[in-house]
């Protein structure tokens, strides 16, 4: 394909990287002893991991560099709103919260379903600290952090991710786009007539691998199904979001 549009990789700012299970991995290195690849006549090298579109990739899909990455620069805008926190107002640090580390926590939060518990919870500390910086001076010290979240309407990461995909779900199929996505949905269509021939469930397909159950293809429809039908036959993007938040937020939030 490079070679088609008359194009050359630079060695110096490519690399690459094999993933999968740590035991395919282990397999690969036994029995090739792999250090780089030859891509259109140029030696790339092997990388633990590679950066794409902002996402840091390791080689086992933990997204442990990712998580890092984003939580070092959430806490270092956290800790800059400290400073100027007595001089705004809590609608204004709401904002600024919501902007500069709302945005990172969210951005391509989809990829990480599935992830261990760990760099969640990681993800959900930079968010409980974005949280007490906003509300500062007006609740105590001692208010625990789902308190926090649930004044200030914020869903928890574990949700805001769900929602991620539930977006992202409703809009392939309500629009076709992205193409590359929309071939991974499709109707759930029973063998014979059931009640749920019309509640607009999607097939889920069957996966032995913990890696396949965080495809979209699988992930997505999962999601999807477990909505309640009044949501799944929104009829504008904005209907779908404000129900589904609701819906998100009272199951994140409701009594133990």
């Amino acid at each position: 394909m490079f070679c088609l549009n008359g194009m050359a990789l630079n060695p110096d700012k490519s690399d690459d990287n094999i993933m999968g299970t740590h035991q395919r991995s282990f397999k690969i290195q036994l029995l090739y002893s792999l250090t780089s690849v030859d891509v259109a006549g140029s030696t790339i090298p092997l990388a633990g991991h590679i950066k794409i579109l902002g996402v840091t990739l390791d080689k086992h899909l933990t997204f442990e560099d990712h998580v890092t990455a984003v939580c070092k620069s959430a806490y270092y805008h956290i800790r800059a709103m400290r400073h100027i926190r007595p001089a705004i107002t809590k609608d204004m640090a709401k904002s600024i919260a919501c902007a500069l580390v709302g945005s990172r926590l969210d951005y391509a939060n989809s990829v990480l379903l599935g992830v261990s518990s760990k760099n969640v919870t990681r993800f959900q500390r930079a968010q409980n600290a974005a949280a007490r910086v906003v509300v500062w001076g007006s609740m105590r010290r001692s208010t625990n952090s789902v308190g926090l979240l649930k004044l200030l309407h914020w869903l928890p990461v574990e949700w805001r991710i769900k929602f991620k995909i539930a977006c992202i779900t409703y809009k392939t199929i309500s629009t076709t786009n992205p193409a590359y996505l929309y071939p991974s949905l499709k109707h759930y269509t029973p063998f014979r007539t059931l009640r749920s021939s019309d509640s607009k469930l999607l097939f889920v397909p069957r996966v032995r691998t913990c890696y396949g159950s965080r495809s979209f293809a699988v992930a997505a429809p999962t999601i999807w199904n477990s909505l309640p039908l009044a949501i799944r036959i929104s009829v504008s993007t904005y209907s779908f979001r404000r129900q589904l938040k609701t819906f998100c937020y009272n199951l994140a939030f409701r009594p133990s």
